[in-house]
C-alpha cells in the first residue's frame, strides 16, 4: 500500500474530485480526514470511505482552519481541493462574488498550508497537493474570478515548493481539465459536445483520473518531484 500509516487531509471531500481522492487514498492505506462545509454530503462520504473521519469547516475562515488543525494534529499529506465558481462577464461581475471566489479557492490554500506546514517541517516530510485548473493556464471568458484564483494557486505552489524543499516537503499542483463533476453536469449538452471536440482524447475525465494523479504525488514515488503543475486534461492544453 502506497500510503499505509499516513494521515491525509482532503478539503472539498464530500463529492467530486475530493471524494475520489479521499477514497483512493483510503484504498492505499491512508487515514483520511474529510473536510467540507456541506454536513449532509460529508456524512454520506464518510460512510463510503473506511478509516476516515469528517470535519465540517469553512476553509476560507482563519478561525475554522485553526480549529481544524488543533483537532486533527499533524499530518503527512494535505490536498487543497475545496473550490467554487461564480461565473460572470466582467461588466456584470459583483465584487462580493470575486472576493468569495478568491477566498474559498486561494486564501484557503494559504491558510491550510500555513496551518499544517509546521508539523511537516518538524517531521522533515510532507506532501502538499493543490488542485488548480487548466483555466489558470488558458483562460476562459466569463471566468475572471475563477481563473485568477486558480492561477494564484499555481504561483503559491511554486513559491511554497522552493520554501519548503529544504525540509523535504514536496508541493505540487494538479490542473484538471473538464472532469465529470456536479459542476460539469450542469453544462448544457451542446456545450459539453463542443468542449469534447477540443480534447484529443475526446472525452471528459473522471474524478478517479485526478485521484490517481494525486495518489502519485502523495506517495513516495514522487519524492523527487516538487513545484510541478501536472495537467490531467486529456491533452486539451499543450505548451504550458
Amino acid at each position: 500500500m502506497l500510503l499505509k500509516g499516513k494521515k491525509a487531509v482532503i478539503t472539498g471531500a464530500a463529492s467530486g474530485i475530493g471524494f475520489a481522492v479521499a477514497k483512493r487514498f483510503s484504498e492505499e492505506g491512508a487515514e483520511t480526514v474529510l473536510v467540507d462545509i456541506n454536513a449532509d454530503a460529508l456524512e454520506r462520504a464518510k460512510d463510503n470511505i473506511p478509516n476516515s473521519s469528517r470535519f465540517i469547516c469553512d476553509v476560507s475562515n482563519e478561525e475554522d482552519v485553526a480549529s481544524l488543525k488543533e483537532r486533527v494534529g499533524d499530518i503527512a499529506i494535505l490536498v487543497n481541493n475545496a473550490g467554487i465558481s461564480r461565473d460572470s462577464l466582467i461588466i456584470r461581475a459583483k465584487t462580493e462574488d470575486w472576493e468569495k471566489t478568491l477566498s474559498v479557492n486561494l486564501t484557503s490554500v494559504f491558510l491550510l498550508s500555513r496551518a499544517f506546514a509546521r508539523g511537516m517541517m518538524r517531521a522533515r516530510y510532507g506532501k502538499i497537493i493543490n488542485i488548480s485548473s487548466v483555466i489558470a493556464l488558458m483562460g476562459n471568458a466569463g471566468q475572471v474570478a475563477y481563473g485568477s484564483s486558480k492561477a494564484g494557486i499555481i504561483g503559491l505552489t511554486k513559491s511554497l515548493a522552493k520554501e519548503l524543499a529544504a525540509r523535504n516537503i514536496c508541493v505540487n499542483a494538479i490542473a484538471p481539465g473538464f472532469i465529470e463533476t456536479p459542476m460539469t453536469d450542469a453544462l448544457p449538452e451542446d456545450v459539453v459536445e463542443n468542449y469534447k471536440k477540443l480534447i484529443p482524447l475526446a472525452r471528459f475525465g473522471r474524478p478517479e483520473d485526478v485521484a490517481n494523479a494525486a495518489l502519485f504525488l502523495a506517495s513516495n514515488l514522487s519524492d523527487y518531484i516538487t513545484g510541478v503543475i501536472l495537467r490531467v486534461d486529456g491533452g486539451m492544453v499543450t505548451g504550458y
